[in-house]
């Protein structure tokens, strides 16, 4: 990562402000004098960080993904930079803190997403699947605005659930202009609830931070536990069996292929359209992303998720030399 955000905007060689904990640890140094070990982190870099003679009793217990505010200076530490840390507490609702300062977000206000969502479900001709998107929609609203949709790669940030959701569903609209053979309001239904199972996959703090798997998503995955959910919710609604089965074949074939998870290849278009979208939004993120900070006329490092490929920065249209994704 790069220099933290907090220290490109302190004056000088001290520091104040609101930071994240990517971990903390209670050391003791060669006097037998306890210290806090620290690694701070904000949206745009991190830095290791030490408070001396620490006190468990003055200065608090701190873990990861704990949001403070700190104050100290910044030293030099084998041509690294280190910070001394001076004070530092847990932050309180009256500090308001902006968490797009600290962590990856959502370039969108993740309520202004979900309620774009629950609107266009709300317009939807086919009341049955109305009231399928709503219903869940409800049920999980508490974690919709703040899941990512991974623990790493696409749209692994705060609100990256909703992110990922609303994309697909603007990629959908002008398809199905195009095609005006598709049931629209099903293609809207599987962009909405194909990932609905990550929920329950990914293991989340309130942060929307990712930090693994919980036991039912690497015993089950997403795929099998959204099936799951839908056709429970199905069933408490009285949507139509015929109905449920072509939600469910959505999302059991939304990954498109068997190498890349889905248990059965998409059989009608709608679920073919549902693979499609889905795949290109996952790249399209991952290739702006690899190409934030790259200059015009360079290459990506090889990227893992983009079959080992570097990513050729051109220049023209929206990425400029210097602009990020």
């Amino acid at each position: 990562m790069s220099r933290m955000r907090l220290l490109n905007e302190s004056n000088g060689q001290t520091f104040e402000g609101f930071c994240l904990v990517k971990s903390a640890s209670v050391k003791t140094n060669i006097k037998g004098t306890e210290y806090l070990d620290l690694v701070l982190a904000d949206s745009e870099g991190d830095c290791a960080a030490k408070l001396w003679d620490y006190n468990k009793e003055l200065h608090g217990v701190f873990d990861a993904n704990d949001v403070v505010k700190v104050r100290g200076s910044v030293n030099i530490w084998k041509d690294t930079e280190q910070l001394k840390i001076d004070k530092i507490r847990h932050t309180t609702p009256e500090d308001d803190v902006d968490m797009a300062k600290l962590l990856p977000c959502s370039p969108f206000d993740p309520k202004w997403l979900y309620d774009e969502l629950y609107t266009l479900a709300e317009h939807f001709a086919d009341d049955d699947l109305r009231r399928l998107v709503q219903y869940i929609m409800r049920e999980n609203k508490e974690k919709l605005l703040f899941y990512p949709a991974a623990v790493k790669l696409h749209h692994a940030t705060r609100g990256g659930w909703l992110h990922h959701t609303w994309t697909l569903t603007k990629l959908a609209k002008s398809i199905i202009e195009i095609y005006p053979a598709l049931d629209g309001d099903l293609v809207y239904t599987g962009a909405i609830l194909h990932d609905i199972g990550k929920l329950k996959e990914l293991e989340t703090g309130e942060l929307g931070i990712a930090s693994g798997y919980t036991a039912r998503g690497m015993l089950v995955g997403h795929i099998t536990i959204g099936i799951s959910d839908v056709s429970a919710a199905c069933e408490m609604l009285g949507v139509p069996e015929d109905t449920a089965m072509l939600v469910e074949h959505m999302l059991l074939a939304h990954h498109g292929q068997a190498e890349f998870g889905s248990p059965k290849l998409p059989m009608f278009p709608e679920a073919e359209v549902l693979a499609e979208i889905d795949l290109l939004d996952s790249k399209m993120y991952e290739m702006f992303d690899a190409l934030s900070g790259v200059s015009v006329g360079a290459f990506s490092e090889r990227q893992w998720a983009l079959d080992n490929r570097q990513i050729f920065c051109h220049g023209h249209g929206f990425l400029k030399k210097g602009d990020s994704k």
